[in-house]
C-alpha cells in the first residue's frame, strides 16, 4: 500500500475558506501590518532554548478572540483546536497542534515592555490613510466606563487589613453607612479602579475609563487611550490626544456636555482647535458662544459626534470590554488598544467593500 498523504495537505485551510469571506480582507490586513513589524518581534525572542509559538500567530488568535467574541483564552485555544477558519485565520494547519492558554499569559509582559499594542494599531491606521479614509478633520473625542475586574466587597479603607473569609468563599464586608472614598479606600483586587458613578441616581462601580479620539468623515478611531475614572479624565485625557495631533492645521473638536467647561474650551483653542462641544446650559453658562454654535459646521459636528457611540457599543459588545479581563491600566489599556485596533479593522473593511465595484 502507498503512503497516504497527511489530511493538512489533501484539505488545506486555504482551499477551504470562500473567497468571499468577511475576514480574508481583514487577514490581508493583518498580515501586512505583522510584516512590518517582523523585526520587533525577532528582537523580543532569543535566539536559543526552546523554540517559541510565534508572536504573529499570538496576535492572530487575540483578534479572533476580540473579533468573535471570546470570553477567554481557555476557550478561544478550544475553538482553535477544531475550527478551521480560525487554524486559517492563526496560520495553522489542521495536523498543527495549538499551545496551551497559559502561553498568553507568559507573553503578556513581553508584549507589555514592547508596547506592540499601540504599534500594531499604528500600523492599521497607517493603511486606512494610504486608502484615503482618514480625515485630517473634524474630531470628536469622547469616553466611556470600563467595568474593572473587581468586586465592591474587595473596595477597603487603605490602612485596614483584609477581613478573614474563613470558611466561606467571600469575607463577610459590611459597608452600609461607611463612606467610602476613593482617598481613603482602594480595591485590594485591583488597586487602579477607582469608585466612579456615572450620574445623579447611578450606581457607584469600580471602574476604569476608555477615551478614543475619532475622525468624523468614516468613523475611525485616530487614538485610543485608558485611564483612570475621575471626575476630570475625560477633559484631561482629550487635552492630551488633540495636542497629540502634531504637525496639523487648525481643526474642529466635538464633544458632549461633559466638555463644556471654560476650562477646557480655552485649553482647545490654545492648541489651536476649535471646541465644538454640545453646550450644556442646566443651571448653568455654557462656555460657547454665538460664533461658534451658530456657525454651520457646529451642527455637523454635533451630528456626527454620535458616531463615537458605535465605536464605544462595538467595543462593549463584539469586543466584550463592557468589563476588563485584565487588572490595571496597563494591561487594562494594552487591551483596549488592542480591541481600537480590530474595530479600525472592521470599519476599514466595510468601508472598502462599500466603494468597490
Amino acid at each position: 500500500m502507498g503512503s497516504s498523504k497527511p489530511y493538512s495537505a489533501t484539505f488545506p485551510p486555504e482551499a477551504r475558506v470562500p473567497q468571499d469571506h468577511p475576514l480574508r480582507p481583514i487577514r490581508k490586513m493583518v498580515n501586512q501590518a505583522l510584516a512590518e513589524l517582523s523585526g520587533q518581534f525577532q528582537a523580543m525572542y532569543s535566539r536559543e532554548g526552546r523554540p517559541s509559538i510565534p508572536p504573529e500567530k499570538l496576535r492572530r488568535a487575540l483578534l479572533l478572540q476580540v473579533l468573535y467574541t471570546i470570553r477567554s483564552e481557555r476557550l478561544l485555544m478550544e475553538q482553535l483546536d477544531y475550527n478551521l477558519l480560525f487554524r486559517w485565520f492563526v496560520g495553522l494547519s489542521m495536523d498543527d497542534k495549538v499551545w496551551d492558554h497559559s502561553v498568553f499569559s507568559k507573553n503578556r509582559e513581553r508584549f507589555l515592555h514592547s508596547d506592540l499594542a499601540a504599534v500594531f494599531f499604528g500600523r492599521i491606521k497607517a493603511q486606512a490613510a494610504t486608502a484615503g479614509l482618514l480625515s485630517d478633520e473634524p474630531f470628536t473625542v469622547d469616553g466611556t466606563l470600563i467595568e474593572a475586574w473587581a468586586s465592591l466587597k474587595s473596595f477597603r479603607p487603605k490602612d485596614t487589613p483584609s477581613p478573614d473569609a474563613g470558611s466561606g468563599r467571600h469575607p463577610e464586608v459590611d459597608f452600609h453607612g461607611e463612606r467610602r472614598l476613593n482617598q481613603t479606600h482602594a480595591s485590594t483586587t485591583d488597586p487602579e479602579a477607582r469608585l466612579f458613578r456615572k450620574g445623579t441616581g447611578k450606581e457607584a462601580k469600580l471602574c476604569f475609563m476608555g477615551h478614543v479620539l475619532m475622525e468624523n468623515r468614516h468613523g475611525l478611531i485616530i487614538t485610543p487611550r485608558l485611564t483612570a475614572a475621575t471626575g476630570t479624565a475625560e477633559r484631561d485625557t482629550a487635552e492630551r490626544l488633540v495636542g497629540d495631533l502634531r504637525g496639523r492645521q487648525r481643526i474642529t473638536v466635538g464633544g458632549d456636555k461633559a466638555y463644556d467647561t471654560r476650562e477646557f474650551v480655552q485649553a482647545l483653542r490654545a492648541l489651536n482647535a476649535v471646541p465644538q462641544v454640545a453646550q450644556n446650559c442646566t443651571g448653568r453658562k455654557s462656555a460657547l458662544d454665538a460664533r461658534t454654535t451658530h456657525h454651520p459646521g457646529y451642527a455637523i459636528s454635533q451630528r456626527l459626534r454620535k458616531r463615537v457611540e458605535e465605536i464605544f457599543g462595538w467595543i462593549k459588545t463584539v469586543g466584550n470590554l463592557k468589563k476588563a479581563r485584565h487588572r490595571g491600566i496597563e494591561r487594562g489599556g494594552w487591551m483596549f488598544t488592542l480591541t481600537a485596533a480590530a474595530y479600525n479593522l472592521v470599519r476599514i473593511r466595510n468601508l472598502a467593500a462599500a466603494v468597490s465595484p
